[in-house]
């Protein structure tokens, strides 16, 4: 369990040390153009189109998550919560010191 436990620790810092060297690696040669465009032209820039489509989406996910909570919000509570308290019983787990 503990070999385990120890690679799901570092797992995350080996891939984001193999993004950088990606990155760093694609920033120094640069990419190949598969699709063979080769005018500033035809390229749609990021800024623009890409970030108002990744904010639209954002949007919606955030908009279907508030409609959720808003229409159901015990849906994703736990069930633990609806048992009525009872003020005359302790809970087993609680002990007193």
């Amino acid at each position: 369990l503990t070999r385990f436990l120890s690679l799901h620790f570092l797992m995350p810092f080996i891939v984001l040390m193999m993004v950088m060297i990606h990155l760093l690696f694609l920033h120094q040669t640069g990419s190949n153009n598969p699709m063979g465009v080769n005018s500033n032209m035809d390229k749609i820039p990021f800024h623009p189109y890409f970030s108002i489509k990744d904010y639209m989406g954002v949007m919606v996910m955030l908009f279907l998550y508030i409609m959720l909570n808003l229409w159901e919000p015990q849906l994703l509570g736990d069930p633990e919560n609806f048992i009525p308290a009872n003020p005359l019983v302790t809970p087993v787990h609680i002990q007193p010191e």
